[in-house]
């Protein structure tokens, strides 16, 4: 199942108690302080893992409680650090604290890894505080407590290349000609219910990476059809790729359509670079070409079936990869 936001509570390790305690050997009464410092608490932190693809199993523990550091004991023996969590995560997951709003990691590189929450520190043995004015001390610090809050994980497809579209305007039928990316392929609204990625070859030692995103439909912005289930998820893309069917017999109208939506959710979308192309060119009849025309973004017809304008628009794509 894709997964990609979910809300988890997340504690750092408590740190261990300082111990009191007194050197008793043989011989000797009254000897000297010699308790241990408590261990530090556990550490949690988020790792970025470029074999996972969904925020699944964040979402199936729901709370992370990092172990606590042990207390310090006699003989100047300090106690074991608590074992840390570490929340592997797919790359460009975004975490961020609920009470604060603010983003604290956001993981766009391979094995990048954040501490979200740092365990307590342990508190002081008694031997610490022995001066030359209190020869006894009888006092330990208390370990500190773990971090604690609770935090958003949003998953945000990192892709260079992202299809915008309708659904059944052709959106998987082309990443799985152009990639050897196997997404659902029906004739059916939404049969995309979550991202798809995809490799394209663009010359001999250079190549992009392609997300089919779900298909968009009018009031999606306000979360209507599968709404910010996916539009979070071209935010990350450096070109948007529009696809229209060819059979809409108002391609202008069904554009900025498509563009109002992305742009209520996002303005800055907007300045992202855009190209339009005209699906499924091997069934369509008779074309008013001169309403294609008119759409400055308008790039070539394509058909994924025969291939026609495949190779130009990966070349065009390239281009504006370039660009960007």
């Amino acid at each position: 199942m894709f997964i990609d936001y979910t809300k988890v509570e997340l504690k750092g390790g408590n740190g261990g108690k300082g111990c009191v305690s007194f050197r008793r050997e043989k011989y000797i009464s009254k000897g000297g302080p010699d308790g241990g410092n408590g261990g530090c608490g556990g550490n949690i932190t988020t790792v970025a893992d470029t074999n996972l693809h969904t925020l699944q199993d964040v979402r199936y523990a729901k709370v992370y409680n990092a172990k606590n550091g042990a207390p310090g004991s006699s003989g100047l023996k300090s106690g074991k650090n608590g074992e840390d969590i570490q929340i592997r995560v797919p790359v460009g997951t975004i975490i961020k604290d609920v009470e604060s709003n603010e983003i604290v990691a956001d993981l766009v590189e391979p094995k990048q890894s954040i501490v979200i929450c740092n365990g307590g520190k342990g508190g002081r043995g008694n031997v610490n505080f022995k001066s030359s004015t209190k020869q006894t001390p009888r006092y330990a610090q208390p370990g500190l407590p773990g971090e604690f809050g609770h935090f958003e994980f949003e998953l945000k497809i990192l892709a260079d290349v992202g299809l915008v579209g309708y659904p059944n305007a052709g959106k998987s039928t082309l990443l799985s000609v152009l990639s050897k990316a196997k997404p659902k392929i029906a004739d059916y609204p939404f049969t995309t219910l979550e991202p798809h990625l995809g490799i394209v070859k663009s010359g001999e030692y250079k190549s992009f990476l392609m997300a089919d995103i779900p298909g968009l439909i009018e009031g999606a912005s306000e979360g209507k059809g599968l709404g910010h289930q996916f539009l979070r998820h071209i935010e990350r893309n450096r070109v948007l790729l529009f696809l229209i069917d060819g059979t809409e017999p108002e391609p202008a109208a069904a554009f900025n359509s498509l563009k109002n939506e992305l742009k209520t959710f996002n303005k800055a979308l907007m300045m992202k670079p855009i190209l339009l192309v005209r699906t499924k060119g091997d069934i369509i009849g008779d074309i008013d070409q001169s309403k294609w025309d008119g759409i400055p973004e308008y790039t070539m017809e394509i058909s994924a079936v025969t291939g026609k304008g495949l190779r130009g628009l990966v070349r065009e794509i390239s281009i504006r990869l370039d660009e960007t």
